[in-house]
């Protein structure tokens, strides 16, 4: 059982045990500093992450590193396009006594990581929704809870569409985070071989349990948000629906479709979050700020305007804040 005398002592412990996770996930991951922050606020706040970077900028290696930091079961599963809702779900077989007896799949993991996720049908990632929704699955009528803490951190592949099946958006809005990865600068990438091509072994020790991560996130759901933050929160969602009454001149010329109501949650969520991680028992509007690019990122889609003039979704958020 996880005691503290006052909710403001065990945010405190949160910020100590947020740094020594860093600590431990910086043993193996060079760099990605903002990347490794958005994960774990991700996994604080009890919502999915997408990860979309080219090949080889270790975010496969990344979301091992960060399960082996949290001591929590992981599975890895490798999107194809023959990969069917049974191979992720589980299946019943008949066993020696002639019954029907259910065998987990790899669904079945606190941390599971979806590589390359666009890449398999939608029948497929339909299943997968269920589980990110619902944290049960059902397989032949019955129902089944999925092990707290979950998480699903999916990887996308930003170049190569061929053979893909792009993600609905109702998938896409089911992700807290859409998280960028980029590559290393000059200094990082000549660190990351000097260390990835000779024989030195990294071992990451265990900082949290499953218990305490429940904990947590359950304790930033408690802190409170002032209403002029709740206000800035919903306003800046509304802001960027073109037939809103709060939508500015920029994104009725720029946007097709705006953020849902699903994002002015995360947008709280992920506020109380950020400040909690940085030793702050209330949320500000710069709290916000820090978290709406990856929040709604990929909850707006822009017009063929937008594409033809070069106007970035980024560009737009950051002319919104």
């Amino acid at each position: 059982m996880i005691n503290f005398n006052s909710d403001a002592e065990a945010i405190d412990s949160l910020v100590v045990k947020y740094k020594e996770l860093k600590e431990e996930i910086h043993k193996v991951i060079v760099g990605q500093d903002e990347v490794v922050k958005n994960v774990l606020m991700s996994i604080f706040s009890n919502g999915h992450s997408l990860l979309v970077g080219v090949p080889g900028l270790a975010k496969t290696l990344l979301v091992n590193t960060i399960s082996d930091a949290l001591g929590l079961s992981f599975n890895r599963i490798q999107f194809t396009p023959d990969l069917m809702p049974s191979d992720i779900i589980g299946s019943e077989i008949l066993d020696e006594s002639r019954k029907f007896k259910f065998i987990k799949g790899p669904l079945f993991a606190n941390i599971v990581l979806a590589d390359e996720i666009n890449r398999t049908p939608p029948k497929t990632q339909s299943a997968l929704l269920e589980a990110m929704q619902e944290r049960s699955v059902t397989a032949a009528g019955t129902q089944y809870v999925l092990d707290k803490p979950f998480f699903v951190l999916a990887t996308q592949n930003p170049i190569e569409q061929e053979g893909t099946y792009p993600l609905p958006e109702a998938q896409l809005d089911r992700f807290m985070f859409n998280i960028w990865v980029d590559y290393p600068t000059y200094e990082e990438e000549l660190s990351i071989v000097k260390a990835t091509t000779a024989n030195n072994k990294t071992n990451v020790s265990n900082v949290l349990s499953g218990e305490e991560i429940i904990f947590y996130q359950q304790l930033i759901r408690k802190i409170p948000v002032p209403d002029n933050v709740l206000a800035y929160a919903v306003k800046l969602a509304g802001k960027t629906r073109p037939k809103g009454e709060l939508a500015p001149d920029l994104v009725k010329k720029y946007l097709s479709w705006g953020a849902g109501p699903r994002a002015s949650q995360y947008l709280v969520i992920g506020a109380k979050c950020h400040a909690a991680i940085n030793g702050k028992y209330s949320p500000d509007i710069e709290d916000v700020q820090a978290v709406a690019e990856p929040i709604l990122r990929h909850r707006i889609v822009r017009n063929y305007i937008a594409e033809a003039e070069g106007y970035t979704v980024e560009k737009i958020i950051k002319e919104l804040l």
